[in-house]
């Protein structure tokens, strides 16, 4: 079995851990989806893919957080921890607002 590009922590905090893969975050059909890369964090405007296999094809690893392998039920808040050092925290209520994909805090390391 390969190494996940990511880790699940607590009840809604993903940490994206592999450069290779970029995380393609799902939550819910109302949601806009969310793109995470070794550079950063922003909404997804491309084809989602279909399955996690065409989502491999595009080097990015596909995660629909209401699925039970994940957190299992839509969240209005997420946090992202990037390969660059910061947690992000996305506001899913603020979804059509500059207040939906905010630095949350920078790491101390």
């Amino acid at each position: 079995m390969t190494e996940k590009p990511y880790l699940l922590s607590g009840r809604n905090t993903i940490i994206h851990k592999l450069r290779k893969f970029d995380l393609l975050i799902l939550n819910g059909d109302d949601n806009p989806p969310i793109i995470v890369t070794y550079k950063g964090i922003k909404e997804y405007q491309g084809k989602v893919p279909d399955n996690k296999r065409d989502a491999k094809l595009m080097d990015m690893e596909l995660i629909d957080v209401t699925l039970g392998d994940f957190f299992g039920e839509e969240k209005i808040l997420l946090f992202i921890q990037t390969l660059n050092g910061k947690e992000y925290k996305i506001d899913y209520s603020k979804s059509d607002t500059d207040l939906f994909i905010r630095i949350h805090q920078d790491s101390i390391i």
